[in-house]
């Protein structure tokens, strides 16, 4: 099977699903034929759909996601693109206010088919405004799906899956992701939202690790094989809704759990995890340790923002206190 990188396989997902619903359509900063995203990846899709269907937005989150709910209120299916993840912050009422909120308050007879796509995560010393993982900021409103991929394959098919959605939903890409390559199918393809995946089977200790951190755990679960330690890697796909029955599954199995996540440490999703675990397996458990990022803006200086997201070596050192 091809091998294609994350932004690759998220363009093959916008195309596809563009070609087979006239009704999706694509609005953000600088996303056309001009500049063709600031990651690249609606590449070549202004010169395919025309500039109707993707559309160049003034620099305005607050009037690209307002944009997107009240097209997707009148029949379309808009996937709005904001160029970095931190900027949601100036969308945040048209987001969680109005599109998490409007079926609800309709009764049903209002649905907000809309995908909101950004880029979150540390690595490229873009410093404190452009650096942060803000995803736990939805996981908390009642209406969002928040879904957060970490390889090729599952990028592209949850992707197809969330503009199929007739809810909103919060696309979360690690810029350190999109260069990842994977396996993906040329045959059209959805991953469900709401399903985790055994991304590593082990018996020793379970790691919950979501985006750019499944990458890291299954290189730390490599090199602590060699250690005779194994480790079994679960990755949710998506944060809200969580599969419970899969990762309790996993932690039943073990008995040992390590949740790791790259946001800062308090109020991060580790806590919804925790929470789902004792309410559910607590018997079974003989230990649950959080590895997350330090509370701290994200530094501009590489050896700081180092500093700051969890690596492989840490995540192999949480895995001994808590196995050895």
């Amino acid at each position: 099977m091809r091998e294609i990188t994350v932004v690759e396989a998220l363009n093959e997902a916008l195309r596809e699903e563009m070609r087979r619903d006239e009704n999706v359509v694509l609005l953000g900063e600088d996303i056309g034929k001009y500049w063709q995203g600031a990651f690249k990846v609606t590449k070549g899709l202004e010169e395919e759909f025309g500039p109707e269907r993707v559309r160049d937005t003034p620099i305005s989150e607050n009037a690209i996601a307002g944009c997107a709910v009240g097209a997707a209120m009148t029949g379309l299916r808009p996937v709005a693109e904001i160029m970095f993840g931190d900027l949601v912050a100036l969308a945040m009422d048209q987001i969680c206010n109005q599109a998490a909120k409007l079926r609800y308050m309709s009764g049903g007879q209002v649905s907000v088919p809309m995908v909101l796509r950004t880029p979150f995560g540390a690595g490229g010393s873009y410093a404190s405004h452009h650096s942060q993982s803000l995803e736990a900021w939805f996981v908390h409103v009642p209406g969002l799906k928040v879904v957060q991929p970490s390889n090729a394959y599952d990028a592209k098919g949850l992707l197809k899956a969330s503009i199929r959605d007739d809810n909103p939903v919060v696309f979360c890409e690690h810029k350190f992701v999109y260069g990842l390559k994977g396996t993906v199918p040329e045959e059209d393809y959805v991953v469900p939202l709401g399903k985790a995946h055994v991304a590593r089977e082990g018996e020793d200790i379970t790691i919950i690790a979501t985006s750019l951190m499944v990458d890291r755990a299954l290189k730390a679960a490599a090199a602590l094989e060699e250690e005779g330690i194994s480790c079994e890697v679960v990755d949710p796909r998506t944060v809200r809704p969580l599969d419970e029955e899969e990762l309790c599954a996993s932690a039943r199995k073990t008995g040992k759990v390590l949740i790791v996540h790259e946001a800062c440490d308090t109020g991060g999703i580790s806590g919804e995890i925790t929470k789902t675990l004792v309410r559910r397996v607590f018997y079974y458990l003989d230990a649950i340790k959080i590895l997350a990022g330090k509370d701290a803006p994200i530094p501009f200086a590489p050896v700081m923002e180092k500093w700051v997201a969890p690596d492989e070596e840490r995540i192999k050192k949480a895995v001994k206190e808590i196995v050895l």
